[in-house]
């Protein structure tokens, strides 16, 4: 079954780890996914041989039509479009041609990041280095804010909708680094407000966070694969509670199935706790459940 089949959805940041999986299971239930991001194959060459500031994002392989291809391979339609979401005039043109072509909008997902490299960890704030803090607000935040401004009127004109923000973490507790912590406690609050306004328009907004994500840099960071990624734990013994992009994917997915996923207005979920109320599983068949495994190996330690 396809509950997405002629479903139009963009997700913005689609080219690797949490955003690739989302548009990936968007693709197994049968959605047309607009995979947005900088990362394309005509570049890729340039960025693998450096670029000219600091700050310039990764230079992993990914790139924003593998994942187009790997949408239509489950099962869905992978349009990829190259779009630098801090480029209000390139936003505007994607949803210009999101509605040209399509006629209608029926799920956003921002999941736009860029902002690992940016972070640095074990440093109290007065320590921080301001542009590096900055520019992670433009791109987990500013980005999101931009997308949802240009998103938000083609579900608003159709009385109907979903936007879900990607986050890291389900509750107030902070996030050990306070740019990281800013940026993404901002997205649960973007979608908050987002909800309080869209409500009277019959669209909905939420935000959602993965656990300890099993993307391709973490895989390459424990030197492991997806066929021995258990291996991973024996660097760090938490990976074993890990889960793939897939999962918060299916997640998604769940969410823009459910008829009443109005009643979520406004709140922040889980891949784990939406796993058990939908009844979804990893693609390995597993059903990993960070907040029991962080609140029993991590929290209490």
């Amino acid at each position: 079954m396809q509950p997405l089949k002629n479903k139009i959805a963009v997700v913005a940041g689609a080219t690797r780890g949490a955003g690739r999986g989302i548009a990936c299971m968007l693709g197994e239930a049968g959605a047309t996914v607009y995979c947005t991001g900088r990362s394309t194959r005509a570049n890729l060459a340039r960025r693998q041989n450096g670029a000219d500031s600091p700050f310039a994002l990764e230079h992993r392989p990914e790139t924003i039509e593998e994942t187009a291809e790997m949408v239509t391979a489950w099962g869905g339609a992978g349009i990829p479009v190259q779009v630098d979401h801090t480029d209000e005039a390139q936003v505007k043109t994607l949803f210009e041609r999101v509605k040209a072509e399509q006629g209608q909008l029926d799920l956003l997902v921002n999941d736009i990041w860029g902002g690992d490299e940016l972070t640095e960890w074990g440093k109290p704030f007065w320590e921080l280095t301001i542009e590096p803090g900055l520019l992670m607000q433009q791109r987990g935040v500013y980005t999101h804010l931009i997308t949802s401004r240009y998103g938000a009127p083609l579900m608003v004109e159709r009385g109907q909708g979903l936007i879900i923000e990607i986050t890291d973490g389900d509750t107030p507790g902070y996030r050990s680094n306070l740019f990281y912590d800013l940026a993404k406690s901002s997205v649960i609050r973007l979608a908050y407000g987002m909800a309080e306004e869209l409500r009277p328009h019959g669209v909905t907004a939420l935000a959602l966070t993965p656990g300890f994500l099993r993307s391709e840099a973490m895989l390459e960071y424990f030197g492991v694969t997806e066929a021995n990624w258990q291996e991973g734990a024996k660097k760090e013994p938490h990976f074993i509670a890990s889960e793939t992009p897939f999962y918060v994917g299916r997640a998604v997915a769940a969410l823009a199935a459910d008829p009443h996923v109005s009643s979520k207005a406004g709140q922040v979920f889980s891949s784990w706790n939406l796993a058990v109320e939908y009844g979804f599983t990893d693609v390995d068949g597993r059903q990993p459940h960070w907040g029991n495994y962080f609140a029993e190996h991590v929290a209490s330690q």
